[in-house]
């Protein structure tokens, strides 16, 4: 298991990981930024991800498994623990340890204090460069990336893996050893074949400390217990800055040249990529590379300034600690064996050629080097070496910000001009169309709109289905001060009502099975703007109160919320119901009824607007011309009559749809009585008092209309016999009763029927 993890869902590609990795270890793809652990050196700079997407794999479970194996487990505490256990006393820290089950815990810098002689034999016989070879991270940034190096490393084992080997050359191989430090290139290194079986867990400060509270440990209430194994005297210093080279008895001189000592990321990589070009060769390099040294590595205190926990370790190092040495530890003079070899462990990847180069950066705009802005965004330090990382499959073109940018400022160009477009269709084909008639009625409605548009209040449009009341609610909208906010249009039939309830007032995720995110509402869709709620009578009883909060309070709560939110909409309603007789029975509330009915508009029927009919048909038949591209001049006279006697049980709606069909069915330029439904043409007559205008007639329309009108009389008398009951006029006409039920559809007896019985409703004494 790799010691760092990435959580997928948290990643928000921000690159901070990319910025942060000192040798670019981090590949951006599949809509993530993964480490590419062939390339890590163990750094943990990706861990100050500030989306959290990268953590340190938790080793807790496993430290548990070995404490309840039966086996002798042995803590190691790394030089800089009294940095971060600062709070409680060496001593109270070991005894806490040993609560959890650690048999013996010892100090990591003895391990320094074993590798300091091994280390001024190295020097005595190299003749070339030496690197040290303490510190992890430094070791796998030479064998992953520069291994031209590896000659120039100290053979010699960091001080983790020496304390490994001594405590497992007494104890046995049995032996478990948990190291535990600051330092999470220590976990790489325990997986390297080089130095594994010398330690078998590495855990941070965090992770012991939260064993701790995980298992009810308070370290400073327990009393003091002494330290297990040999004691590493003044090697308690090797964390702190130069303190590798007291320990191995290497001081030197202010002007000296020849000893090289460093620390922090930036010092060690120009320092190895110096060596590695040859400008410089000193004899000894002691490179660590954390800023500060390790009682700065990535698992420290950050609550504490490095000056401050220098003064910690100084202080430890000079007092005096109990010291309990188990006789096995006292007897010994056994080293063991402190060498260890090094391997190439670099991933080459392909060089880009001059071309390749040029072609990702083309592709981002960069034509000239001024375009070259070097912004690191993308979290590389120039523009060529990111298109360097994007041939080599490291990156993507999208990392750069500039050239997103500009993409959006483009987008958003072509995406304004088509809504610019799409606005003015929309607004030539719904928004613009006028409210067509010349007849009181209509005139009294136009005024009404006039007068309420500039204003605030709810409107409620009454009338019957398909006189026009969302063309009415869209001329309110272009007169209102809100023109310039969108107007929303939800029929509350269309919807079911468990939806509905969602489509107005949002939801959040999980409200409901299919709910995967928050969603919001055509309420707050419509903020600042106009708001149509069409058959505003079907909606249920619960959603009556919810929109009856919406009016008092201006605040929807999505569904599954418990927050409101505050909208400022318009209302406008409609219904074709008689919501007075709602209140009465019972199934709409009478609160909403009085909120609703602030301004009452009425559209009247077509049947009741016979002086509009010939210029509604001109209209319609404007807009059809337009829609079939087709040349038709008008409408005859004997068509117009007829229209204007029909009694448009659809209303406007209706005669949009029979224009529409006769501009489909007509032939010449002219739509002609006979291209209308049959029905009109048995209105006409009727009009005329029987006196049908034949001059223009041909054999063929006057036999038709003989044969409609015997078929439509026959099919009257069969139900009037039969009471109205189509299945036994169906038998008694000796034809199928579907057949029977097209004619009736085909001559319109069924239809007219229906709107007699709905006139008797209407006339009928309340």
């Amino acid at each position: 298991m790799e010691p760092i993890i990435t959580f997928k869902e948290r990643c928000r590609l921000c690159y901070s990981c990319v910025r942060s990795c000192p040798v670019k270890a981090i590949k951006v793809d599949n809509g993530f930024a993964q480490i590419m652990y062939n390339r890590c050196i163990g750094c943990g700079n990706c861990l100050s991800c500030p989306q959290q997407a990268k953590a340190v794999v938790d080793r807790m479970g496993q430290t548990q498994e070995l404490l309840t194996s039966g086996a002798p487990v042995v803590a190691v505490l790394g030089c800089s623990f009294p940095a971060f256990f600062h709070a409680i006393t060496p001593g109270q820290l070991v005894a806490a340890l040993k609560n959890l089950g650690f048999c013996e815990v010892h100090e990591g810098a003895y391990g320094a204090r074993m590798i300091a002689d091994a280390y001024k034999e190295v020097l005595r016989q190299t003749e070339i460069p030496l690197v040290s070879s303490h510190c992890p991270a430094v070791v796998s940034l030479i064998e992953r990336h520069y291994p031209k190096l590896i000659p120039n490393l100290a053979g010699v084992v960091s001080p983790m893996i020496a304390m490994g080997r001594f405590i497992k050359g007494i104890l046995g191989k049995d032996t478990k050893v948990i190291y535990i430090s600051t330092c999470i290139a220590g976990k790489f290194e325990v997986q390297a074949a080089e130095s594994s079986s010398a330690i078998d867990v590495v855990l941070t400060y965090q992770e012991i400390d939260k064993f701790f509270k995980g298992r009810g440990i308070n370290p400073a209430s327990l009393a003091e217990a002494p330290f297990d194994g040999l004691d590493p005297d003044n090697a308690r210093i090797f964390t702190l800055t130069g303190g590798p080279l007291k320990v191995f008895e290497v001081e030197p001189d202010f002007l000296d040249t020849e000893i090289i000592s460093a620390e922090g990321e930036n010092h060690a990589i120009d320092i190895i990529r110096d060596l590695a070009a040859g400008r410089i060769t000193p004899s000894f390099v002691d490179l660590r590379l954390c800023d500060g040294g390790c009682v700065d590595g990535p698992a420290r205190d950050q609550t504490l300034n490095h000056f401050y926990k220098r003064k910690l370790i100084v202080n430890y190092n000079d007092s005096t600690l109990p010291y309990k040495t188990a006789p096995h530890y006292r007897s010994t003079t056994s080293i063991p064996d402190l060498m260890r070899p090094y391997s190439n462990k670099s991933c080459r990847l392909p060089s880009p050629g001059k071309d390749d180069i040029k072609r990702i950066l083309h592709s981002t705009n960069k034509f000239t080097q001024s375009d070259e802005l070097n912004c690191r965004a993308c979290g590389y330090n120039t523009c060529r070496e990111h298109a360097v990382a994007v041939f080599q499959g490291l990156a993507d073109i999208e990392m750069c910000l500039p050239h997103n940018l500009q993409q959006v400022e483009d987008d958003r160009g072509r995406l304004m001009q088509k809504y610019e477009l799409i606005r003015r269709e929309l607004d030539r084909q719904l928004g613009d169309d006028p409210i067509v008639g010349n007849d009181s009625k209509i005139q009294e409605v136009l005024e009404l709109i006039r007068q309420v548009g500039p204003t605030p209040t709810t409107v409620l449009i009454r009338g019957e289905t398909g006189t026009g009341k969302e063309l009415t609610a869209r001329a309110i909208h272009r007169l209102s001060l809100r023109n310039d906010k969108p107007l929303v249009t939800v029929n509350c039939t269309t919807i079911t009502d468990s939806l509905l309830e969602s489509e107005l007032f949002g939801h959040k995720k999980g409200a409901f099975t299919g709910a995967i995110g928050d969603k919001k509402g055509l309420f707050e869709a419509a903020n600042g703007g106009t708001i149509f709620l069409d058959e505003i009578g079907d909606i249920t009883p619960k959603l009556q109160a919810e929109l009856l909060r919406v009016l008092d309070l201006g605040e929807v709560r999505p569904v599954g919320g418990a927050a409101p939110k505050k909208v400022d909409v318009r209302l406008i309603a409609a219904t074709n119901k008689n919501l007075e007789q709602g209140v009465s029975e019972g199934w709409f509330r009478e609160d909403l009824y009085y909120r609703l009915n602030v301004f009452n508009i009425h559209l009247p029927p077509l049947r009741n607007r016979q002086d509009s009919i010939p210029s509604l048909a001109e209209h319609f038949l404007d807009k059809a011309r337009k829609k079939l591209n087709k040349n038709i001049a008008g409408i005859e006279d004997r068509a117009v009559k007829a229209m204007q006697h029909y009694p448009w049980p659809g209303n406007i709606r209706e005669m949009q749809n029979v224009i529409e069909r006769s501009s489909v069915l007509t032939k010449g330029t002219i739509i002609r009585l006979e291209n209308l439904p049959t029905i009109f043409a048995d209105t006409y007559e009727r009009c005329s008092n029987g006196e049908v205008n034949r001059r223009h007639a041909s054999f063929k329309a006057e036999r038709e209309l003989h044969i409609s009108r015997t078929e439509k009389n026959l099919i009257q008398r069969y139900l009037e016999e039969t009471g109205g009951n189509v299945a036994k006029a169906a038998r008694l006409a000796n034809i199928p009763r579907r057949t029977f039920y097209r004619l009736l559809e085909k001559h319109g007896l069924e239809i007219v029927q229906r709107v007699r019985t709905k006139s008797a409703e209407q006339e009928a004494p309340e």
